[in-house]
């Protein structure tokens, strides 16, 4: 019983400690609202931002836990900083004249992005949300056992998928409700890619890869397209750009949730990928339309990669540091103390 108890007043120290920092992120983005974008875009709203850009991307030091430390370097350390780097320039989706302060905060702090097409039906149904939470739990029970090294790797995978859908619906579901707004679905059913430029350019994780697109892979090709390196070129630098932007992303990340200095393996995995993207995409111009492969030959192909690549170099520095067994170890102590409330 009194271990019991320690877990849940453990629990409401991490718990003080996140208000604490959603706190600041909301009295920073106000000060955003109301302050940086009075000034004229470039240098003088980017020197005005560049405090919150700074303690946006140690806010997350604040926090222990796994989840709490994790979504806060997701959600503010790069999505939010990418937002107002963005907003710097006066770009993005903070910088319509007409925002709402409610609208500017949510834009902001959430992983959200609209879609394109506002005829579009949301796809992403509310009823889908807990039958994942549900899954998701379910599949933490066997991770405990002994499993075949594949099998853990594919159920590590599944579950990382789950989490983002999760989290990412659930913020698509609050501010569709709140504004009315058709947003971009968390991920359009990656395990049916059917080429790696498929997985990370129209199914995996969207919010990131919309994210990337608008402040590494454009800004990198525009510059690079009038230069000596020409269009093709410019592709390419902006393809591994992205990659390498995203792996360093990932690192930091990491290095939030575990405390231990970075081995880099995260890196090679995007710039692998970035590589295998760009000879991915050079190996159907080559060969034209006509010399593809069949779905259900790359489908299956694709996701191996992934997954076998994610065993090799992703999973590997949280799976040392124990980030895996303390996140099962908090979630227990999660539903130990809230069904203690009840019962």
């Amino acid at each position: 019983m009194n271990m019991g108890r320690g877990k849940c007043v453990e629990m409401e120290g991490e718990m003080k400690s996140l208000i604490k920092v959603w706190v600041s992120v909301l009295i920073s983005l106000c000060y955003c609202y109301f302050i940086s974008s009075k000034l004229p875009k470039g240098m003088l709203r980017f020197v005005s931002l560049s405090p919150v850009l700074y303690q946006f991307s140690i806010l997350p030091l604040q926090l222990s836990s796994v989840l709490p430390t994790g979504v806060t370097a997701f959600f503010i350390t790069f999505l939010t900083n990418s937002k107002l780097l963005l907003f710097t320039f006066h770009l993005g989706p903070l910088s319509s004249n007409s925002i709402s302060l409610l609208h500017f905060l949510s834009s902001a702090c959430f992983p959200i992005t609209q879609t394109l097409k506002p005829h579009t039906k949301l796809k992403f149904h509310p009823i889908f949300l807990p039958i994942k939470v549900l899954l998701f739990a379910l599949l933490l029970i066997p991770i405990n056992q002994k499993l075949h090294p594949t099998l853990l790797l594919s159920l590590y995978c599944t579950l990382v998928y789950l989490l983002l859908d999760i989290i990412i619906g659930l913020c698509n579901i609050l501010v569709h409700a709140a504004f009315r707004v058709q947003l971009q679905l968390p991920s359009d059913e990656p395990y049916l890619s059917t080429s790696l430029r498929d997985f990370w350019g129209r199914r995996w994780n969207l919010i990131v890869t919309h994210t990337l697109r608008r402040t590494v892979y454009n800004p990198v090709r525009s510059l690079l397209s009038n230069s000596l390196l020409g269009p093709q070129w410019a592709l390419v630098c902006g393809v591994m750009a992205t990659f390498l932007v995203s792996g360093l992303m990932h690192e930091l990340i990491f290095y939030y949730v575990t405390r231990v200095a970075p081995t880099w393996e995260v890196t090679c995995f995007f710039l692998l990928h970035g590589v295998c993207v760009v000879a991915e995409f050079g190996a159907t111009k080559l060969l034209g339309r006509k010399c593809r492969l069949h779905w259900a030959v790359t489908g299956p192909i694709t996701v191996g990669f992934v997954i076998a690549t994610a065993g090799w170099l992703f999973f590997p520095p949280l799976m040392r540091s124990g980030v895996d067994q303390r996140f099962i170890t908090e979630f227990n102590n999660v539903v130990e103390c809230v069904t203690g409330i009840f019962y």
